[in-house]
């Protein structure tokens, strides 16, 4: 039962880093990247000049009274 400690915290660790890279890994390839090519899509065709209008013609803004 000697360095028992020893012998399974290096297990321990060695398997605390792999699973914390493949966590890291799934995240940014199941949850990063699909969110940046949402954003890069949106902001392709946005025009904010016609979100303004439209909110302006609903009346959102208290400084840019509707036309």
């Amino acid at each position: 039962m000697r360095r028992l400690l020893a012998r399974r915290m290096k297990f321990h660790l060695f398997g605390a880093f792999f699973v914390s890279l493949g966590c890291a890994a799934l995240y940014k390839f199941l949850v990063a990247e699909p969110r940046k090519r949402a954003y890069a899509e949106f902001y392709k065709n946005y025009d904010p000049m016609k979100d303004f209008e439209a909110m302006r013609a609903a009346g959102v803004f208290e400084s840019a009274p509707p036309k």
